[in-house]
């Protein structure tokens, strides 16, 4: 085998080997921990934890089942505003995913939704073992206005975050390239935003792989 054909089958071994550290660390059992109202209830500092945020009904939960393989961890709902709360799900002894609650909902009662975003926010800036958040975004619609809003949110708080257009295996091809290239060109405007846009489909398992191996990057960085 020459030099040349070393360095072209290079890059494959390291994805395929990125892969199955994915793979591995969303092998493990997961479990819920506990739902968080208030900051305070927020467990000590360990590890590292990622997050996920978007909008109500967007498919945070859905993604999250088939994140780790189990369908029944996250509770999933028809009724958007359904979850209020931080709530923290654990495998591995050192990572923890945390379901934001969702934001959007028009029927939401604005002190609540106060409440959520003095919770949300809170987490973001005090929580120094968080290394990344999931914008969660329906592939069928791309960025609303809150969204964007969101994103500001993010970067005042210096959080880096990457989007994850979810349901794509709801519209057409041609409309998800519309989505991916319109959204690409917003997060080139921001600060703490991870350039590169996951596609995924919690039907079809679209996507999951890449996105285990991401967190998996993110866990194995600390070490």
């Amino acid at each position: 085998m020459t030099a040349m054909d070393d360095t072209t089958e290079a890059p494959d071994a390291r994805e395929a080997a990125r892969l199955e550290a994915g793979r591995l660390l969303f092998a493990h059992p997961w479990t819920f921990i506990m739902g968080v109202a208030k900051p305070e209830q927020l467990p000590p500092v360990s590890g590292i934890e990622v997050a996920f945020a978007g909008r109500s009904n967007v498919g945070k939960s859905s993604l999250i089942n088939a994140l780790t393989g189990q369908h029944g961890l996250a509770r999933t709902s028809n009724t958007p505003g359904r979850t209020r709360e931080l709530n923290l799900f654990a495998a591995a002894p050192d990572l923890t995913l945390v379901d934001m609650p969702g934001y959007g909902y028009a029927a939401t009662p604005r002190a609540v939704s106060e409440t959520w975003k003095r919770l949300v926010f809170t987490y973001l800036r005090g929580r120094p073992n968080l290394r990344r958040a999931y914008l969660l975004v329906d592939s069928r619609h791309g960025l609303k206005e809150n969204d964007a809003a969101v994103m500001e949110l993010l970067d005042k708080a210096a959080v880096s975050y990457q989007v994850v257009l979810t349901k794509a295996d709801k519209p057409k091809s041609r409309e998800i390239e519309g989505v991916m290239r319109s959204v690409s060109a917003a997060l080139k405007l921001r600060a703490a935003a991870h350039p590169t846009v996951l596609l995924t489909s919690s039907e079809t398992g679209l996507g999951m792989e890449e996105l285990r191996a991401e967190i998996s990057d993110l866990r194995l960085e600390r070490a």
